[in-house]
C-alpha cells in the first residue's frame, strides 16, 4: 500500500492534485500522461488509482475543489443577517478573488471540460447550476424587495456576471496592475450599478 505522506506530511491525494494541476496548466490535459502525473508527484500508478480512479476523476477532482470552496463561501453570504445587496455585492466579489486565487484550475476546467465523461460533465453542470441559483435567489430576492431593478431578468444578469468571471483565466495575470480585490472590487461594483432601479 502506497505511504499517504510524504516527509513534508502533504497528502498524496494533494500531492497527485497539485501534480496534476501544474502538469494539465501547462501542457494540457490530453498532453499529459498519468505517467508524468505519479513521477512529478512522486508515487505510484496504484496510488493514482487508489485515491481517483482515473485521469479523467483528477480532472473533475480540480474544478469540484474550487467549486465547494465557493459554494461553502456563497452559502455564507447568502445566509448573512445582512441586507440583500451587502450579500449579494460579498458574493459577487468573492467569486472573482477565489477564481484569481485559482486561476489554473479554472483555465484548465474551462478548456478541458470536454474531455470530462458524460457522466462527469453532467455532475459538473449539476454542480455549477446549483451554485448559479443560489446566486440568482439573490438577485430575485432584491428584485422582489425593490432594492434591484427588474429591467433585466435575473439568469441573464447571473450569466453575465459569470461569464466575466469565467473569462479572468484569459486575461488576469498575477502581479498586473490591479489586485485580486480591486479586480473583484470592480466587477461587484458594475454588477450592483446594473441592478439599481
Amino acid at each position: 500500500m502506497p505511504t499517504t505522506t510524504d516527509p513534508a506530511g502533504t497528502p498524496v491525494p494533494q500531492r497527485l492534485l497539485a501534480a496534476a494541476t501544474r502538469l494539465f496548466a501547462e501542457q494540457g490535459y490530453d498532453r499529459t500522461s498519468v505517467q508524468e502525473i505519479v513521477e512529478a508527484a512522486g508515487v505510484t500508478k496504484g496510488a493514482l488509482y487508489h485515491y481517483f480512479g482515473s485521469k479523467d476523476d483528477l480532472l473533475h477532482e480540480v474544478y469540484a475543489r474550487v467549486l465547494r470552496v465557493q459554494q461553502e463561501r456563497l452559502d455564507a453570504f447568502a445566509n448573512a443577517d445582512e441586507p440583500v445587496e451587502q450579500r449579494l455585492r460579498g458574493a459577487a466579489a468573492d467569486v472573482v478573488v477565489t477564481t484569481i486565487d485559482n486561476l489554473d484550475d479554472a483555465m484548465i476546467f474551462f478548456r478541458s471540460m470536454h474531455h470530462l465523461s458524460p457522466e462527469k460533465n453532467k455532475q459538473v453542470r449539476a454542480e455549477r447550476r446549483r451554485y448559479h441559483e443560489r446566486f440568482r435567489a439573490l438577485i430575485e430576492e432584491g428584485q422582489e424587495q425593490g432594492v434591484f431593478s427588474r429591467a433585466t431578468p435575473a439568469d441573464l444578469v447571473v450569466d453575465y456576471h459569470f461569464g466575466s468571471v469565467h473569462h479572468l483565466s484569459t486575461w488576469y495575470r498575477p502581479g498586473g496592475p490591479l489586485t485580486p480585490q480591486e479586480v473583484a472590487d470592480h466587477l461587484a461594483d458594475l454588477l450592483l450599478r446594473a441592478l439599481r432601479p
